[in-house]
């Protein structure tokens, strides 16, 4: 039964909130770094510790997608245009809305809380006990993960699919623009 295995053990618990803690204080200096190079290299710590509760989620294959795309290319990406311009020790300048900004994220963190505390989440256990899924169906799930999302790409989400390759190209065009020699 889920919760049973290696999900309930303590070694679980302690790297989930090591990553949790450090992809926050990251997250936090990625907003606070007036250096733009280090706030990106904070990004990419930010974007690696939500890989790893991906993994920890048991989606291998969103926390492989996480890396590559997220710590692989894009804040490559961001590193590359940092560089490329001028100035990156001096920062944004900064402006007079810290408090009115403060006071927002405060509002939306306490929303998130409600919306999470009121939501009636379905979870598999209580269908399992109820017979309405089978544990074999939960265990396909966990097991051919990478299969299945195949299928799902190719066949019932091929237009997402095919966007998103048509915006890495995008991506991979523009780096190639601000490198090219004028």
């Amino acid at each position: 039964m889920i919760g049973q295995g290696t999900e309930a053990s303590l070694v679980i618990d302690i790297v989930f909130w090591v990553l949790a803690v450090s992809s926050i204080i990251a997250a936090i200096a990625v907003v606070q770094m007036k250096d733009l190079f280090r706030a990106a290299l904070f990004l990419i710590v930010c974007f690696m510790a939500v890989a790893g509760m991906f993994v920890l989620l048991r989606a291998e294959f969103v926390a492989a997608v996480q890396v590559l795309i997220y710590v692989g290319a894009i804040s490559v990406l961001i590193i590359f245009a940092i560089l490329m311009t001028g100035d990156i020790e001096e920062g944004s300048p900064a402006h007079n809305f810290k408090w009115p900004v403060a006071v927002l994220a405060v509002l939306f963190g306490a929303m998130a809380i409600f919306v999470t505390k009121s939501t009636e989440w379905n979870l598999l256990e209580p269908a399992i006990d109820a017979g309405r899924i089978g544990s074999n169906a939960v265990t396909d799930v966990y097991s051919n993960t990478i299969p299945v999302i195949a299928r799902l790409l190719v066949r019932d989400f091929v237009l997402v699919f095919e966007v998103a390759s048509v915006l890495l190209l995008a991506a991979i065009i523009g780096a190639l623009a601000l490198i090219r020699e004028r």
